[in-house]
């Protein structure tokens, strides 16, 4: 017998926290699962902070032009205009919910990041930010009896009945067997998938099963290709690919390569500052020319005080791993970090399929485009959670999920291949569907997945498999380079190529076109 509540949400960062706490709001019952613990997630690790319009000589058209700059064209404009005009309300009621932003003598203090016109980056506790959310989400989500956090619940498939997805079977913590439970609506807060690529800054949850979950349910996923990948973690043997913070170039950090040399500004004249995905090729040219695994992020010149207090987080674990961020440059090379495409929804959340809802680093809601700009990834996760809430409220209050009929399914087999597999898509995804592409290396991807495919997989591994091919997909369909997608066979933008892929289970990839006015993208 299936479980019953009133609202789904599968996630607990915070686009699944904000959208809970909406959904509770107004009365509703809200079953929040997750994979871990609920602190896990995209957000606990989040260093860079949030860019909000707050600063006094900031205006919410100048954030709005450096995102639109930063997608490359592929921006939505009213999903851009509604994620910064909306931003800055939804970050005050943060502060107002007990969120503790780094102040100096009572006054927020702002930074600036890499792609931003202004100082207009909101830090806490130094380099700690996405934790800093997690912590008052959490403790606002726990002011609601209403909301039912369950940890430990693993999602392995949307349940559509009727054309409508009524709800998702996972995996009981407690039962340690597959059960369902069903709503009036899901809302999908899975975060992104860095956990594809063999290189990564993400968590272990971030394996991208929203998407493919979306996907294989009937909904449409866009602009897959292109996956952000950050130019500086930490590059050690036996050392996690730790994240050393974008904000460590916009204090003043220098990249130089094996000789010392700086080398930035003879790729880009906006050097340690330009876009991320810029500075990332950049970094794979510099060490494929001077025959290395890495390059140096050179923090030395700065002062040693300002470093430990600015970013005690990462000063800490490089101290760890035996080094010193005032003293010693630190060796850094590139890893996937965020994913710009994911299930296409509206401004509200609403995807192609009844009943869905998403937020956050899983959609694409078009407000990244081609490239996420800097810090924008924990304010799209507030605003489009909070919306996708209230909209999955507004949308279904006549519905009685209690009536949802249910077909039993057998019990799903041991995923016994899932860490074979797994290890095998990722090395994939990393030599061929990486930072550097071409026609050659995606086609022979692509085959190895169709191979994997047609084999008996569990439910997880399949997931994690049919996501892999939509990227890879999508990124032979697009014959040029944008943003995060960049093609050494097609190394132009091409005009024919200003739109978004779409892809839909049982259909070629197909087209959408780029919203350049005010009003939701199509569906």
């Amino acid at each position: 017998m299936s479980l019953a509540t009133d609202f789904i949400v599968i996630g607990s960062g915070v686009a699944g926290l904000r959208a809970a706490i909406a959904l509770a709001e107004k009365g509703a019952r809200v079953s929040v699962l997750t994979k871990d613990k609920t602190s896990e997630s995209n957000t606990e690790y989040a260093q860079g902070g949030v860019a909000v319009v707050l600063a006094e000589d900031d205006n919410a058209e100048l954030h709005e032009e450096d995102t639109l700059v930063a997608g490359a064209g592929l921006c939505d404009v009213s999903a851009v205009e509604t994620l910064v005009r909306e931003g800055t309300r939804y970050v005050k009621q943060l502060i107002d919910w007990g969120t503790e932003f780094d102040r100096e003598g009572g006054k927020l203090i702002f930074t600036q990041e890499a792609a931003h016109s202004r100082r207009r980056i909101l830090h806490a506790h130094g380099d700690s930010t996405g934790a800093e959310f997690v912590r008052s989400l959490i403790a606002r989500a726990g002011a609601e009896p209403l909301i039912n956090l369950t940890p430990f619940a693993t999602t392995e498939k949307l349940i559509v009945s009727n054309g409508r997805c009524v709800g998702v079977r996972f995996l009981d913590p407690i039962l340690r067997a597959p059960r369902e439970i069903v709503g009036r609506a899901v809302i999908a807060c899975t975060g992104g998938a860095g956990q594809l690529y063999l290189h990564t800054t993400n968590p272990g949850v971030a394996t991208g099963d929203g998407m493919s979950m979306a996907y294989l349910a009937g909904a449409k996923i866009a602009d897959i290709e292109f996956v952000q990948f950050h130019p500086t973690a930490l590059s050690l043997e036996n050392a996690p690919r730790f994240l050393l913070s974008e904000a460590m170039r916009g204090e003043g950090g220098i990249l130089r390569n094996r000789y010392g040399e700086r080398f930035m500004p003879g790729y880009d004249e906006r050097a340690e500052l330009a876009p991320r995905d810029i500075v990332a090729r950049s970094i794979i040219l510099e060490m494929r020319k001077t025959g290395t695994r890495t390059v140096f992020l050179d923090m030395t010149a700065l002062d040693g005080k300002f470093l430990r207090h600015r970013f005690p987080k990462i000063f800490e674990t490089c101290l760890a791993y035996g080094l010193d961020i005032t003293k010693d440059p630190l060796p850094v090379s590139p890893a996937s970090h965020y994913f710009m495409g994911g299930i296409r929804t509206d401004l509200d959340g609403r995807s192609s399929l009844p009943g869905l809802y998403a937020a956050g680093e899983v959609t694409c809601t078009g407000v990244h485009g081609a490239n996420r700009l800097a810090s924008n990834s924990l304010l799209e996760g507030l605003v489009f959670g909070a919306r996708a809430g209230e909209a999955a409220f507004a949308d279904s209050s006549g519905i009685d999920a209690s009536a949802f009929e249910i077909a039993a399914e057998p019990p799903s087999p041991p995923d016994t291949t899932i860490v074979a597999v797994r290890k095998r898509v990722k090395r994939i995804m990393w030599e061929r569907v990486g930072i550097l592409r071409e026609r050659g290396s995606l086609g022979r991807a692509i085959e190895e997945f169709d191979q994997m495919l047609a084999s008996d997989l569990g439910s997880r591994s399949r997931n994690f498999v049919t996501l892999a091919k939509l990227v890879a997909v999508a990124a032979l369909w697009r014959e040029e380079s944008r943003g995060g997608h960049f093609r050494t066979d097609f190394p132009d933008r091409r005009d024919e190529f200003l739109v978004h892929s779409i892809q839909q289970l049982g259909e070629s990839i197909s087209t959408e076109p780029v919203d350049t006015e005010m009003g939701a993208s199509a569906l």
